[in-house]
């Protein structure tokens, strides 16, 4: 609903943040507030804007106020992710929920390996056009302001949605689960070539694996969207504890130069 209104503990969760904190920045009016009684509220709307818009600020620049090269964005979502670790509680729940998953930095550029992929996916991936086809969607998911998980459509006509791994209130990836066919699928063959077209590979290999996909009901896909954001919230509660022992060790870097 446009209208809904988060509580300060549900902002906390959104942020990983402190009471305090937030309560100095509704104060400061530094985040979108309104005042119900004697409590505090976030309009749910608004807050998905602000946090966007943070996030995208924060993304084109570095430290330094200069413009900020994709590389380097990626480069630093690695260095807060430690990725064997990741990768394994990746694949387990991939395998146990049955579902394509892959960790991808902001600027859609994958963190870790696909896991459980399915075979359309992989079959397409071995076309340059249809893999750069799916960077952009990624793109285009992390370009999404909504903050809760929602299945849309892929590249290839499945379904996938995303949940986002945060760093403090900084957004530093998001975990992508897909591979999950629509209800009306296979395609009509038109629909197919056409996708076929669009991802510049041959009809024929998508016709060979169209099967290959994962067949999941409408009841089971929308009991699985809250994993989505709950194993994404994992992977932040991770990169959160890395990044915060990482800057330790850069003071005691700094102090032994001293």
């Amino acid at each position: 609903m446009a209208d809904e209104l988060l509580t300060t503990k549900q902002l906390q969760e959104i942020l990983k943040v402190d009471r305090t904190t937030i309560y100095r920045m509704a104060d400061s009016g530094r985040i979108p507030a309104v005042k119900v009684g004697n409590q505090w509220r976030f309009p749910r709307e608004q807050i998905e804007v602000w946090l966007w818009k943070q996030n995208a600020s924060r993304a084109q620049t570095t430290s330094s106020g200069e413009a900020a090269h994709p590389a380097e964005a990626s480069n630093e979502a690695r260095r807060v992710f430690p990725l064997e670790c990741v990768q394994l509680i990746q694949d387990s729940y991939a395998e146990l929920l049955d579902v394509m998953m892959i960790v991808t930095d902001m600027t859609g550029n994958p963190i870790t390996q696909p896991s459980n992929a399915c075979g359309l996916f992989a079959a397409a991936e071995s076309s340059p056009k249809a893999h750069q086809r799916c960077l952009e969607h990624w793109v285009a998911m992390a370009g999404d302001p909504r903050l809760q998980p929602s299945f849309q459509r892929s590249h290839l006509g499945l379904l996938c949605a995303r949940g986002l791994i945060r760093v403090g209130v900084e957004i530093k990836g998001m975990l992508i689960v897909g591979g999950i066919a629509p209800e009306s699928w296979p395609p009509p063959q038109e629909e197919l070539a056409e996708i076929a077209d669009f991802l510049q590979v041959d009809p024929v290999l998508l016709h060979d694996h169209q099967e290959e996909v994962f067949r999941i009901s409408p009841q089971r896909q929308q009991e699985l969207l809250p994993y989505v954001q709950r194993i994404a919230d994992i992977f932040s509660f991770i990169a959160s504890e890395r990044n915060a022992l990482i800057q330790r060790f850069d003071k005691i870097a700094e102090l032994a130069k001293i």
